[in-house]
């Protein structure tokens, strides 16, 4: 039997979202108010504006389930490209939005700053560390936030590990910035047409990209993947799953909205560093004297409080936004018995992450997101790299209990 003669699996059964768990709603939407007087307090308007996108990201990511883990996952074990293909939309309708924001060189915050790091070592290296830490943690960065936001509580072994690698390298940072720097740092647009041909390369490797992931699900016959609970109607939109290329576009406008607003870039793991830091403070461990905490912009972030800092901002909001939505979609649960592998599998996947965003730049956001949609080419390199180190991830899931997708599978 040819492959294109292969039969596919029939689709899983679409299952009905439970009733919205009220009481924990209305505890997000409580901790979201009080959060949000608590930002705008701190840090003004434009922070408070935000601190809302971010909320915003963690409802469509929940809604959404849109996973940057699973879809590297699923390509390589069982050839399943439907959520990178979900990627690729998300950073071509980025990359438009980009152009015109980083073109007219105007945001809310004075002229907005493109995501360009150097496409060299540190994102080999750090690219491949991430990848490897986020199937064996069982999240990416983004996932992490959403995860322990939606009561996910395994997640916070994962979180925790985020941190501790992200503290460890305040006190290499000198040795990290070298190894970034061995590489060019390429914009796409950086071309005669400006943006406009930033935009045209982006498109014609996210079309690259595309056909390549069709043509691997062609020649492997994935299984579908299983669907999360809906709501009907209307309901849909609060309680239900919605479709991925819903949250691609929603993530896309939810990212340039942070540019144009903010003036930079949506990222994640760089508040993780400043959190840990914090935290040795409060029981009595100083760390002001390491490298990374000596430069004067980054000790102003140490000595000054967690909601001045864009990043920290939008994380808490990201979990706080997913934690409303799950509760809406009757799916908030806290996991109370984690098998002891797995817990070991989560801090070590995230002390790797930690360490692999800081070589890399930036996490599957920071540096792949926003570095694509940036036009710099570390971030396409990111995604590579990423991709190289889910293989050797993969491999050491079932030392942590985790479980792979398998040909086999009704759904993946």
């Amino acid at each position: 039997m040819s492959v294109v003669d292969v039969e596919r699996p029939a689709p899983p059964p679409v299952r009905t979202a439970p009733p919205a768990q009220r009481g924990v709603v209305a505890i997000g939407i409580a901790v979201a108010v009080v959060l949000g007087l608590a930002v705008v307090n701190a840090a003004g308007w434009k922070m408070l504006v935000v601190y809302l996108i971010s909320l915003g990201l963690g409802l469509v990511l929940f809604h959404s389930r849109f996973g940057f883990t699973s879809a590297w996952r699923q390509l390589i074990t069982v050839g399943q490209g439907r959520a990178i293909r979900a990627h690729m939309l998300m950073l071509g309708v980025a990359a438009v939005l980009f152009a015109g924001i980083l073109g007219s060189g105007f945001s809310l915050s004075g002229t907005p700053e493109a995501q360009l790091q150097p496409a060299g070592l540190g994102v080999v290296f750090g690219a491949f560390l991430f990848g490897v830490g986020m199937q064996v943690g069982g999240s990416c960065a983004s996932g992490t936030l959403f995860a322990v936001g939606s009561g996910q509580t395994a997640i916070l072994f994962t979180l925790g590990g985020f941190i501790v690698g992200s503290v460890f390298t305040a006190f290499i940072s000198p040795f990290i910035k070298t190894v970034q720097n061995i590489g060019p740092t390429v914009s796409l647009a950086d071309t005669p047409l400006g943006y406009a041909g930033g935009v045209l390369f982006t498109l014609l490797i996210i079309g690259a990209v595309v056909g390549i992931s069709l043509l691997v699900e062609r020649r492997r016959t994935p299984p579908p993947i299983d669907q999360p609970p809906v709501a009907k109607g209307i309901l849909r939109a609060l309680r239900g799953s919605w479709p991925l290329w819903v949250g691609a576009v929603l993530l896309a406008v939810l990212n340039a909205a942070t540019l144009f607003v903010s003036g930079g870039t949506w990222g994640i793991t760089s508040a993780f560093g400043l959190w840990g830091a914090k935290i040795l403070d409060w029981v009595g461990v100083d760390i002001s004297g390491a490298p990374f905490w000596q430069n004067p912009e980054n000790a102003a972030k140490l000595a000054s409080s967690v909601l001045t800092d864009r990043i920290s901002v939008m994380d808490f909001g990201i979990m706080v936004g997913a934690l409303v939505a799950a509760a809406l979609a009757g799916a908030f649960t806290l996991h109370r018995k984690i098998p002891w592998k797995m817990a070991v599998g989560a801090v070590l996947g995230g002390i790797l992450m930690g360490i692999g965003a800081r070589f890399a730049g930036g996490c599957n956001i920071g540096a792949y997101f926003s570095g694509v949609a940036s036009f710099s080419l570390h971030g396409w390199l990111w995604g590579v790299m990423a991709i190289v180190g889910t293989y050797a991830g993969v491999a050491l899931r079932p030392l942590f209990g985790l479980g792979n997708p398998k040909p086999s599978d009704a759904v993946c």
